[in-house]
């Protein structure tokens, strides 16, 4: 056996399992607020998961963004390491404060190493976007890249930024996008890169997307410019299947394929180590401008919920929440402002648990 495949026979190990539920059949779960329009979004997911008798208990963490000491976080990751699962609201980056600051949502990758942050970004019924048939996997490595902390002014007016590519952990994004293709039934994956200019940093990524590609070849590789994806993005969507790509590109080309399916109000995301799985909103943003006024969107968050349900393997609560969802858009048409309605989020959400009434409750042969 070479090395490489070796490898690729380490990172089938890697396949995260959901943590077994307790006595009951009940799994817990930690549930972090966040900023802006996060609690309030989390409370709609607890409001419908308890009206759909969801099997899961929450365990509340709360994050003070406005701390400097990293206390709070780490408080954060411990329940995530004890609980295995998490779903998160996004946690308030200032800029304004001292660099020593770290990212709150970048320590809890990185310290849980979550390497994986899966967004599935496609058209949903109901919604008017300029493009159709959008169904793309975005992949992006979660761990390193431009996303290191690693920045120094050792002279005045001259900063030094960091961007690290491993091998290893190339390797590792690289073939989880294969095998979630393969999984998926998927029969194309196109890395994203600037190898032209960061010959090698971006070269390293590149060449390890190669390797494992060739492992595959039931599935079509092809790689791209970053630059040239969001223009092929915004014009003709409908050519990519499955894109991976390191840190910034990733953060990048999934926000421009939220704004193609109808904005950040729509569309979950995931982040998987080998270990732990932690369920947010796709983009990532607080919505603090609209926080608390009622009328945030809250499909993304209760789509993650529903992301988290599959990981745990409570498919049919999953697709109970999942389906009213998309009655509500489709067939009830009760639409928030962000997408062209004048429905409150608690509107939307009683629309839902409605439609979750009219199909009956879930009955579970044991």
């Amino acid at each position: 056996t070479s090395i490489h495949s070796m490898q690729l026979i380490t990172y089938e190990m890697l396949m995260l399992q959901p943590p077994p539920a307790k006595y009951g059949g009940r799994h817990t779960v930690t549930l972090i607020p966040g900023d802006g329009i996060g609690p309030e979004l989390l409370n709609h997911v607890k409001e419908v998961f308890r009206f759909s008798c969801v099997p899961v208990d929450f365990e509340v963490v709360h994050v003070n963004s406005a701390l400097e000491s990293e206390d709070d976080i780490n408080n954060a990751i411990t329940a995530i390491r004890r609980n295995g699962v998490a779903l998160k609201g996004n946690i308030e980056t200032n800029h304004t404060m001292a660099p020593s600051v770290k990212s709150r949502n970048n320590l809890l990758r990185t310290s849980l190493d979550l390497y994986a942050n899966v967004m599935h970004c496609q058209s949903l019924p109901g919604v008017q976007t300029r493009h159709k048939n959008i169904d793309i996997m975005i992949i992006r490595e979660n761990t390193e890249g431009e996303y290191s902390s690693l920045e120094h002014e050792s002279v005045s007016g001259v900063v030094e930024c960091l961007k690290i590519i491993t091998r290893n952990n190339s390797l590792r994004i690289a073939d989880y996008a294969f095998r979630l293709a393969r999984e998926k039934g998927r029969s194309r994956v196109t890395a994203v890169h600037k190898a032209n200019i960061m010959k090698l940093g971006d070269g390293l990524f590149l060449q390890c997307c190669r390797e494992v590609a060739s492992g595959y070849p039931d599935i079509t590789f092809d790689s791209m410019i970053v630059d040239n994806t969001t223009m092929q993005l915004v014009s003709k969507p409908q050519q990519f299947d499955v894109m991976v790509m390191p840190n910034l590109y990733g953060n990048v080309v999934s926000n421009v394929c939220a704004g193609l399916v109808g904005g950040p109000g729509l569309v979950p995301g995931a982040n998987y180590g080998r270990d732990y799985a932690v369920f947010e909103t796709a983009t990532r943003n607080t919505g603090k401008s609209i926080a608390g006024r009622n009328i945030a969107n809250p499909t993304a968050m209760l789509l993650a919920g529903c992301m988290m349900l599959d990981h745990l393997r409570l498919y049919d609560y999953a697709s109970m929440i999942r389906n009213a969802i998309l009655t509500t858009m489709n067939e009830t048409r009760l639409h928030t402002a962000d997408i062209g309605g004048q429905g409150t989020t608690s509107e939307v959400v009683q629309s839902i648990m409605r439609n979750i009434q009219s199909k009956g409750p879930l009955t579970t042969d044991l």
